[in-house]
């Protein structure tokens, strides 16, 4: 972004400066996209906002599997007792 006034284009900044780091001008243009959104200069989620979404969709996803297993586990005990003797 220093440099983007060195060049005719923000794509030739893009192509030159990629080609010296070793990636992809598209791959440089979606970090510098990334550091505009953490820094404010552009909508969308931030890298700490989607952090968070990460982590509780994995928390969402682990507490699914647990009530899957209390329901299962609370089947299976419901029906054990059903089959119980019944004592008097």
């Amino acid at each position: 972004m220093e440099h983007r006034d060195d060049y005719q284009s923000e794509a030739a900044a893009l192509t030159a400066i990629a080609g010296k780091l070793g990636c992809s001008p598209d791959s440089l243009r979606v970090w510098m996209r990334q550091v505009q959104r953490d820094g404010g200069e552009r909508p969308g989620q931030t890298t700490a906002e989607r952090a968070r979404v990460k982590e509780l969709e994995r928390e969402v996803r682990e507490l699914r599997q647990a009530n899957e297993i209390l329901k299962k586990a609370s089947s299976y005990f419901a029906q054990a007792e059903l089959d119980r003797p019944f004592r008097k």
